[in-house]
């Protein structure tokens, strides 16, 4: 049995056989995150991502998916500081979906995808050049791409030292 990327989503499912549990995301914030601690200090941020379907209505539309996130410590936080809306961001998570009652007992549903990682997909010259949202920063995932961009009002990305040479090789596209 081979495995997951990052061991993410795999386990054993009731009856012995295996489920499988991995959302990938690519759409722009439809808002900035909320960041949020909880009593303990965890760190949680809440954000959606709209994403185009792949092909249009009988009208010739294309309809459009808003579909909600959340992601938990280190990665909350720094969606919080680096995410803005109108940013195209890719998103890798799980989907988690909860059963409720409201205070009348009604029967309620929340789905969301729980995100493991996120990066952005278009660099920051790019977006300068008409994209929807020219606040914030940017980068695709190349070293170069990732020394353009800054948080809000700062200069240095979290990241300074850990990039890695990158050689257009290594570039999955």
């Amino acid at each position: 049995m081979g495995t997951t990327p990052q061991g993410q989503g795999q386990q054993q499912g009731r009856g012995g056989g295996y489920s499988y549990n991995l959302i990938v995301l690519v759409g722009r914030l439809t808002r900035d995150p909320e960041l949020r601690y909880t009593p303990s200090g965890a760190a949680v941020a809440h954000f959606a991502v709209a994403v185009d379907r792949r092909f249009t209505n009988q009208a010739g539309e294309r309809q459009t998916d808003f579909i909600d996130v959340e992601c938990w410590q280190k990665l909350a936080e720094s969606a919080g500081q680096y995410l803005t809306k109108g940013r195209l961001v890719l998103v890798q998570g799980e989907l988690h979906v909860d059963n409720y009652q409201t205070q009348d007992g009604q029967s309620r549903r929340s789905v969301r995808v729980r995100a493991s990682t996120w990066q952005f997909m278009e660099p920051q010259r790019d977006r300068a050049a008409g994209g929807p949202d020219q606040t914030g920063g940017g980068g695709s995932g190349t070293t170069r791409a990732r020394r353009e961009w800054a948080p809000r009002g700062q200069d240095a990305t979290p990241f300074a030292g850990d990039e890695e040479p990158a050689d257009e090789e290594d570039v999955p596209f």
